[in-house]
C-alpha cells in the first residue's frame, strides 16, 4: 500500500519513462530489419547477407534469437536483485538510473556497423550490440514496471496509471516511427547525400532523446515516499518457481506472448507493406502510425469506463478477435478494389481500439495478479512477475522479428512479395491462440 497517494504530476513523470523505453524498443522493432535487409526500392544498402543456415533460417533470425536468449537469462536475475534490494533510495529507481546510459550507447551502436556494405562482420557486430543493448534495456524496464503495483492501491488506480503508461508507449512509438521523415529533413537541411548516414544520424539523435526522457521518473519520483513495499527474501530460483506456479499468470503469459509476437511481425513489416505492397513512399509510415495513435487515444476513456462496468477480460478477448481479422486483411494488401491509402488507413483505424485496450489492460491485470499473490504468499515479488512477463514479451517480439526476417526469403520486393503476405496469416494464427488461452483466465472478482 503506498505511503502517500501518487499525485497526477508524478503519474505523468512515470509515463515519461515509457516514452523513452518505447522509442528505443520501436527503433529496434521497426528499423532493424529494414536497415539491415532493406527492399531493393528503399535507397538503403543491404548490410548482412541472406545466408540460410540449416536450410530453414536466415542469419538475421539467428542473431535476434541469440541476443534474446542471453537477455532471457538476465531478466530474472535483474528482477531478483531488484525485489531483494535494500537500497535506502528504493528497490527500483537505483537500477533504472544506471541502466539508461548503456541502453542509449548500445542502441546507437546497433545502427553503426563497421562495414558499409554486405558483410558477415556486420552480422557479428549486430549480434554483440544487440546482446548488450537487451541487457541494459532489461535493467531499466523490469524495475520500472514493478513500480506500477507498488505506487497504486485500487484496481481503478492501476488502470489509470497503466493508461498513462500506454499513452507514453504510443507517443514513443509515433516518435520512433517517424525515423524516415526525420531522415528526409537531415538530408535536406544538412546536405547529407547518403540515405544510410541520414538514418544513422536520426537514430542516434532519437536514442539520446529517449535516454533523457527515461531519466525523468528517476529524477522526479521519490520511491520511498510513495511506496512501502518490503524486499523479498526468496532466492532467485525459488522466486521463479513460485511465480510460474500461479495458474492465472500462466494463461496471461501465453496470451501476452502470442500477442506481442503477432504485433512485432506487423510492426517490423510496416515499412515493407507501405513501400512494397502498396507502392507508397516510406515517409508515409510515420503519418500512418500517427493516425492510429490519435484514434487509439480517443478510445482510452471508453476502455477505462468499460473495464469498470464489464471487467477487463471481455474487452481483451474482443480485442484479440478484432486483431485476428485485421491481420488476415494484411495478406490481401494492394489487392482490394480501393486506393492504397484507403486500404492501409482502414486497417490501422480498425486496429486502434484493440491496440489501445491491449496496451492499457494487460499491465493493470498483471499488477492485480502480483498484488493478489503478495497477499497470499506474504512475499513482494512484483519485479519477478514483470520480469517473467517482459521476458516473454521480448521473446515474442524477437521471434516475431525473426519470423518476419525468415519469411523475407520468400519475397520482400515489388513483384516478389509472397513472404510479406505470409506475415498476415501468421498474425491471424497468433492472435487466435492468444484469444484461446486468455479465455481460460479468471479475472479478479469474477468467475
Amino acid at each position: 500500500m503506498p505511503a502517500l497517494k501518487f499525485p497526477l504530476r508524478k503519474q505523468i513523470a512515470y509515463a515519461c519513462g515509457m516514452i523513452g523505453w518505447s522509442m528505443m524498443s520501436n527503433l529496434i522493432i521497426v528499423m532493424l530489419p529494414y536497415f539491415y535487409l532493406p527492399p531493393n526500392n528503399s535507397g538503403l544498402v543491404p548490410l548482412i547477407p541472406q545466408l540460410i543456415l540449416f536450410g530453414v533460417i536466415n542469419i538475421m533470425s539467428i542473431i535476434l534469437i541469440s541476443g534474446r536468449f542471453v537477455d532471457a537469462v538476465f531478466d530474472p536475475i535483474v528482477a531478483s536483485f531488484s525485489d531483494r534490494s535494500q537500497n535506502p533510495k528504493g528497490r527500483r529507481i537505483p537500477f533504472m538510473k544506471w541502466a539508461i546510459l548503456p541502453a542509449v550507447f548500445f542502441c546507437c551502436l546497433t545502427f553503426f556497423p563497421p562495414v558499409r556494405g554486405e558483410s558477415t562482420l556486420n552480422a557479428i557486430w549486430l549480434g554483440c550490440t544487440m546482446v548488450l543493448f537487451f541487457m541494459s534495456f532489461t535493467a531499466y524496464i523490469i524495475p520500472y514496471n514493478a513500480l506500477l503495483p507498488e505506487l497504486t492501491e485500487t484496481a481503478d488506480e492501476k488502470v489509470k496509471l497503466s493508461s498513462f503508461q500506454q499513452v507514453g508507449f504510443v507517443l514513443g512509438m509515433v516518435i520512433a516511427g517517424l525515423v524516415n521523415n526525420y531522415a528526409d529533413l537531415v538530408q535536406r537541411f544538412f546536405h547529407v547525400t547518403s540515405r544510410d548516414t541520414a538514418v544513422q544520424y536520426t537514430i542516434g539523435g532519437l536514442s539520446v532523446f529517449a535516454g533523457i526522457v527515461m531519466l525523468i521518473p528517476v529524477l522526479y519520483i521519490n520511491e520511498k515516499k510513495y511506496s512501502t513495499s518490503k524486499p523479498s527474501h526468496l532466492p532467485l530460483l525459488p522466486a521463479i518457481r513460485k511465480t510460474f506456479s500461479n495458474r492465472n499468470f500462466k494463461y496471461y503469459l501465453i496470451s501476452d506472448f502470442s500477442f506481442y509476437m503477432a504485433l512485432s511481425i506487423i510492426s517490423s513489416g510496416l515499412l515493407y507493406f507501405v513501400t512494397v505492397l502498396l507502392h507508397l513512399p516510406e515517409s508515409e509510415g510515420g503519418p500512418l502510425l500517427g493516425v492510429m495513435v490519435v484514434v487509439s487515444l480517443m478510445f482510452y476513456p471508453l476502455i477505462n469506463y468499460l473495464s469498470r462496468k464489464i471487467g477487463k477480460k471481455p474487452i481483451v478477448l474482443f480485442s484479440f478477435g478484432v486483431l485476428s481479422l485485421v491481420f488476415v486483411a494484411f495478406y490481401f494488401l494492394g489487392k482490394f478494389p480501393i486506393s492504397a491509402h484507403a486500404q492501409i488507413y482502414t486497417l490501422l483505424i480498425a486496429a486502434s481500439f484493440p491496440l489501445a485496450a491491449l496496451g492499457i489492460l494487460p499491465n493493470a491485470i498483471l499488477a492485480e495478479i502480483a498484488q493478489d499473490d503478495a497477499i497470499k504468499t506474504k512475499e513482494n515479488r512484483e519485479g519477478m512477475f514483470f520480469a517473467v512477463k517482459y521476458l516473454f514479451v521480448k521473446l515474442g517480439q524477437t521471434l516475431g522479428i525473426a519470423l518476419f526476417a525468415f519469411l523475407t526469403i520468400y519475397g520482400k520486393d515489388p513483384g516478389n512479395d509472397y513472404g510479406l503476405r505470409l506475415n498476415g496469416a501468421c498474425g491471424f494464427v497468433l492472435c487466435a491462440l492468444a484469444m484461446l488461452f486468455f479465455s481460460r483466465f479468471t479475472e479478479r472478482g469474477r468467475k
